[in-house]
C-alpha cells in the first residue's frame, strides 16, 4: 500500500475518542485520518462478524459495510456479541448495524441482508468501491462457507483487492491476510484441497452449528482480525504477510505457517 496522506480531517471530539490509540508511538494521527477514510466490507455477522465489527468501529474506521441473510436464533446470542435475546428472529445485518450506529455515530454503516451468489458477488463485495477511490479498502471474510470464501477470494484476486480472512471451530481458529498485488498466494492457494473437498461432499465441512464453537474463540479469532484490519488500514501495514496464522485455545498456543502462491491455482497464477 502507498504512504499517499488522506485529506480526512479529525474534529475534536474524535480527536478526543481515539486519544489512547493516537497516543501509541506506532499509531499517530495520520494513522487515525488514514483509517478513517478506510472502508471494510465484511460478508458475515455473525461469530465472528460481531466483534471485529466493534472494534473496528470503536476503533474509527471510516465505513463499514455488512453483508448476511440470516436471522438471529438463540443458539446465535453465546458468542455474537451485539445481539440479545430480543434480537431474536430479526435480521443479522441490520441489528448489527443498529448496534454500530449507537457505538461509534462517526462510523458510516450500511448492510446488504443478501446471500453472496455468482451473479451478485461484485456488485455486493465493491459497493461504494469507485468512491473510496484509493483509499484504503478491505474485504474481510468472517463466514464459515467454503463456497462463499471462494467467491470472496476470486473478487479479492480479479480486483485486486486485499482480502482478510479468519476462520473459528470448536476451540481454534486461522488468520491470513491475501494481497493480490503481492502475488505470493491466495485463499483458494492455501484451501484448494478443502474447498474440492467441500464441493463433491459439504456433509463433511465443519461449521459452528454440527461441531460446536467455545464462546470465547470467535471473540478471540474477530479481535485478531480486527488487529490484523486496524494495522492494515491504519498503517499500511501486513503483520501476515505470506502467512497463515493458527491458534490453539485448548493449549493456548499460536503460530504461522508460510505459504506462498501455488504456480497452478486456477484463480491467481494466471
Amino acid at each position: 500500500m502507498s504512504n499517499q496522506v488522506y485529506d480526512v480531517t479529525l474534529s475534536d471530539n474524535e480527536l478526543m475518542r481515539y486519544s489512547r490509540q493516537i497516543l501509541l508511538p506506532s499509531w499517530d494521527i495520520s494513522s487515525q485520518e488514514r483509517l478513517k477514510s478506510s472502508t471494510v466490507v465484511m460478508l458475515g455477522a455473525g461469530g465472528l462478524g460481531c466483534p471485529v465489527s466493534e472494534t473496528l468501529a470503536r476503533a474509527g474506521v471510516g465505513a463499514i459495510h455488512l453483508i448476511d441473510d440470516d436471522v438471529i436464533e438463540p443458539s446465535n446470542l453465546q458468542r455474537q456479541t451485539l445481539f440479545t435475546v430480543e434480537d431474536v428472529g430479526q435480521g443479522k445485518a441490520k441489528t448489527a448495524y443498529e448496534a454500530l450506529l449507537k457505538i461509534n455515530s462517526f462510523v458510516k454503516v450500511s448492510y446488504a441482508d443478501q446471500r453472496l451468489t455468482a451473479d451478485n458477488a461484485t456488485s455486493l463485495l465493491l459497493v461504494d468501491k469507485a468512491k473510496a477511490s484509493n483509499a484504503p479498502f478491505l474485504l474481510l471474510d468472517c463466514t464459515d462457507n467454503f463456497a462463499a470464501r471462494e467467491l470472496l477470494n476470486q473478487v479479492s484476486v480479479a480486483h485486486n483487492i486485499p482480502l482478510l480472512s479468519a476462520s473459528a471451530i470448536g476451540m481454534s481458529g486461522q488468520l491470513a491476510l491475501y494481497e493480490p498485488s503481492k502475488q505470493n498466494g491466495c485463499y483458494h492457494c492455501v484451501f484448494g484441497e478443502a474447498l474440492e473437498s467441500e464441493a463433491s461432499d459439504s456433509s463433511q465441512t465443519q461449521t459452528c452449528a454440527n461441531s460446536g464453537v467455545l464462546a470465547s474463540t470467535t471473540t478471540i479469532m474477530g479481535n485478531l482480525q480486527a488487529n490484523a484490519a486496524l494495522q492494515y488500514l491504519g498503517r499500511g501495514h501486513n503483520p501476515l504477510q505470506g502467512q497463515l496464522l493458527i491458534w490453539d485455545g485448548s493449549a493456548m498456543t499460536q503460530h504461522k505457517l508460510r505459504y506462498r502462491q501455488d504456480k497452478k491455482c486456477r484463480v491467481c497464477a494466471s
